[in-house]
């Protein structure tokens, strides 16, 4: 048993670091860190030191090499988690049987159904830019400014280091944007005007004096 205020003889915090040679040409420094060979094996890795981690961690870029198409599909697939996706009703006619919807304690008789928003109950002329927003219908303006900063955050080139490939994308939000919000603001005077004609429906036309003296 060691003493008080000795250390243990099995205290390795001293002990030199042990691994694989550091890949770095010239380098004999331990690898004690991994790196990806490049993105296509993202699992097979480099070993370095620390000083040279460091450098292939500045110039290490995922995108290199792909075209502005290329990254978009890849950002895609991203937001997916790499897995392949399909539209509802393309795996065959599964039928579910009533009996897993069946509620024998009665925890959901009572609630009221939520209704959900969607892109397709907008006017036909909207709904492309509620898709690419990522927005349904009915809409308020304050969740559309709030979506639009959400989404220029994320694609304006100034978040992205500069890359210009991010600009076709931006432009295109950009124009969902302002035709959604000049169709918001011009809502309230499309309502005023049905009213008055719903109005003038239910009260009649006014007829001219010459009408009523006769």
């Amino acid at each position: 048993m060691a003493r008080r205020g000795e250390r243990s003889r099995f205290d390795r915090s001293n002990a030199p670091p042990s691994g694989p040679p550091c890949d770095a040409p010239g380098c004999e420094a331990v690898g004690e860190f991994r790196a990806p060979r490049d993105r296509s094996r993202l699992r097979d890795y480099y070993h370095f030191c620390l000083e040279h981690v460091r450098a292939y961690n500045q110039a290490w870029d995922y995108y290199k090499g792909m075209s502005p198409n290329e990254i978009e599909t890849n950002l895609r697939d991203d937001s997916g988690w790499q897995r392949p996706t399909w539209p509802l009703g393309r795996l065959g006619n599964t039928k579910l049987s009533p009996e897993a919807f069946r509620d024998p304690m009665g925890l959901f008789g009572q609630a009221p159904p939520t209704p959900r928003k969607s892109a397709r109950e907008a006017p036909p002329e909207l709904r492309a830019a509620l898709d690419l927003l990522g927005l349904g219908w009915p809409l308020e303006e304050s969740a559309l400014r709030a979506k639009y900063k959400e989404l220029a955050k994320r694609y304006h080139p100034d978040s992205n280091g500069g890359d210009r490939s991010f600009e076709e994308r931006m432009k295109d939000i950009n124009r969902a944007y302002s035709l959604l919000r000049k169709r918001l603001a011009a809502m309230p005077a499309e309502g005023a005007g049905t009213d008055g004609a719903a109005g003038s429906a239910a009260g009649g036309p006014s007829q001219p004096a010459s009408s009523r003296a006769a």
